[in-house]
């Protein structure tokens, strides 16, 4: 099972394995705080990607796509989150206000659909 979690939200036993899924660390987060199991950075969308991006909800169908292609390249790397997601619970960590488009939304939709 994969969950989502905003980083500024406090960790919970249920949260199983959390993993960072951000190319920058959260802003006022201490490490000790944020109890993060993984960091995977290379999972996060390119500096590129998130900079043009913006955090724009006019780009989100655009950005969805952008994303959705860097994932592809990722093969390993996502093989391996879901053979994890499907032995235990793993929360995806994120630093986004936006709790419906930002870039953990489309990691976990494109693990879900892949492994049907």
């Amino acid at each position: 099972m994969i969950k989502l979690k905003r980083a500024y939200e406090a960790a919970t036993p249920s949260d199983g394995v959390r993993i960072l899924v951000e190319r920058l660390w959260p802003r006022g987060v201490s490490k000790q705080n944020a109890k993060i199991d993984l960091w995977l950075k290379d999972l996060a969308p390119s500096t590129e990607l998130r900079q043009w991006y913006g955090h724009d909800p006019a780009r989100w169908p655009a950005f969805r796509k952008r994303y959705g292609t860097e994932l592809k390249d990722q093969g390993n790397l996502l093989a391996l989150l879901q053979h994890v997601a499907r032995k235990e619970t793993v929360t995806f960590v994120y630093a986004a206000s936006d709790e419906k488009h930002n870039s953990a939304v489309v990691l976990k939709e494109f693990l879900e659909r892949d492994k049907k």
